[in-house]
């Protein structure tokens, strides 16, 4: 199996339990079954991967006044989102939203520790800059 396919499905699985774990934990958060947990996963990743990082640029005087909180307000929204978008995972309001994404946020960052970045195959990148005198002057 592909490394980074199997590094993408560690990630899925453990963005899984962080929210199992929001689910027992905060109350307001909940799922029906195993069907609507895997879509609600799917569905946070996809909105951490694309709509997130879009949120984070357009909002960045916000999260700069904020001192880095409105951070955790887009991780609310977009755990709020999920909840509305998917039948049968269930998020009561702004406050629980909050809570499940600070545990997926801590579980995810406790785990990929453990789990670790895939390695590259093949030899190692040049070094960026050339020391052998030539015409670019670093500063």
């Amino acid at each position: 199996m592909n490394s980074s396919l199997f590094h993408q499905i560690l990630r899925w699985i453990v963005m899984a339990l962080g929210v199992a774990i929001a689910a027992r934990l905060v109350p307001g958060i909940s799922y029906d079954d195993g069907t609507a947990l895997l879509v609600a996963v799917l569905l946070l990743s996809f909105c951490n991967t694309v709509l997130r990082p879009l949120l984070l640029l357009f909002t960045f005087p916000f999260i700069v006044i904020s001192l880095g909180l409105g951070v955790l307000v887009i991780n609310a929204l977009l755990f709020l989102l999920v909840g509305r978008l998917v039948e049968g995972f269930h998020v009561a309001g702004f406050w629980p939203a909050l809570g499940g994404s600070l545990i997926v946020s801590i579980t995810s960052m406790l785990l990929s520790g453990t789990i670790g970045k895939p390695r590259s195959k093949g030899p190692p990148s040049p070094p960026l800059s050339d020391t052998k005198g030539g015409d670019v002057i670093d500063i």
